[in-house]
């Protein structure tokens, strides 16, 4: 069977297209070597999967005849994918949802209360520190 169509079959790429594309772009490996999408595979190859950050790690154990139930993927493949590859895959996502480039929008309401929280630590009040961005950064005396 050629791997795009066991990706497919096993469920690891929604369409075959899509499957397809993932064997162009080098993101489908057999025992470390990139495939074409019509290379064949056999049970007890190692594939190594490229998707969503994660470096997935499967073994054939069989061939099936057409796609599979999401129940039955477990007869065909074996995932051996290391649990370090998902936890480096969580950390990626909490960083990145606390994190906003600068110049990107603006800030949300809870933002803004952190903002506000950070000067009143300071002890400066909003009011001054607005007054001291209108005056590029120099006090006035009034």
């Amino acid at each position: 069977m050629r791997v795009d169509k066991f990706l497919w079959c096993v469920r690891y790429f929604k369409t075959r297209s899509v499957a397809t594309n993932a064997c162009k772009t080098g993101k489908v490996k057999i025992k470390g070597d990139n495939v074409k999408p019509s290379r064949e595979v056999y049970p007890q190859d190692k594939i190594t999967v490229r998707k969503n950050q994660i470096n997935y790690e499967i073994e054939v154990l069989d061939i099936p005849t057409s796609r599979l139930g999401a129940k039955l993927v477990g007869l065909y493949v074996n995932d051996i994918t290391p649990k370090e590859a998902f936890e480096k895959m969580e950390l990626l996502k909490y960083s990145k949802d606390y994190y906003r480039k600068k110049g990107v929008g603006r800030p949300t309401k809870k933002d803004r209360r952190d903002i506000d929280d950070w000067f009143e630590e300071k002890g400066e009040s909003k009011q001054d520190t607005e007054i001291k961005l209108e005056n590029n950064g120099e006090e006035t005396k009034e």
